[in-house]
């Protein structure tokens, strides 16, 4: 199994900075080539299963924390793909409507998790089991995931996402700027 590194058509953006953009693509680019070299490893110890029981065992569960880095970030990226635009009519609209009431009062209780302490990602789901919008805060990369969800929005909340625009008591301001940068056309069709 081998992963390659996706580009994205990002264009510059309202209160992220360039630079910041450009070093975080690169560490997305670690994750992916680190799910491929733990791969690879772990290919190469299935060689002696009986020998290398453990050390597989050890190296499959870091393959989770790289493999959730790489695939947040892919959904991170692609959301500011090809320039900011509103959220239109259709399926998303209406279920935050139908949940929140109001799109405000959705926006702020999503906010409200991505300022949780620590490092990780606010994420807001979408439950094909009960057809509703699921959000919570997962930790790092990989804990606190929901199963069988789709992901609607990420939105990475290391330090490494901001801390060239914004100090850590401003990362409120990050929040704030991830919001207008979204092409919610691509957030919306992750729902269909």
């Amino acid at each position: 199994m081998h992963f390659e590194i996706k580009t994205f058509d990002i264009p510059e953006l309202s209160g992220i900075s360039t630079k910041t953009i450009d070093e975080h693509l690169k560490l997305y680019a670690g994750y992916v080539k680190h799910v491929n070299t733990i791969n690879e490893k772990i290919n190469e110890l299935s060689n002696d299963l009986e020998k290398n029981t453990y050390i597989i065992a050890e190296t499959q569960r870091r393959l989770g924390f790289e493999f959730g880095g790489m695939r947040n970030h892919e959904y991170y990226f692609k959301q500011f793909e090809n320039g900011a635009c509103e959220l239109p009519e259709g399926k998303l609209k209406n279920k935050i409507e139908q949940q929140y009431g109001q799109i405000d009062v959705w926006q702020n209780a999503f906010k409200n998790i991505a300022l949780t302490r620590g490092v990780g990602w606010a994420m807001l789901y979408y439950d094909q089991q009960t057809d509703q919008l699921v959000q919570t805060w997962v930790d790092e990369q990989h804990l606190g995931q929901l199963p069988d969800m789709n992901i609607v929005l990420a939105l990475d909340m290391w330090e490494h996402s901001y801390l060239m625009d914004y100090t850590p008591g401003d990362k409120k301001q990050y929040v704030d700027a991830f919001f207008r940068n979204l092409n919610w056309e691509v957030v919306s069709s992750r729902i269909n």
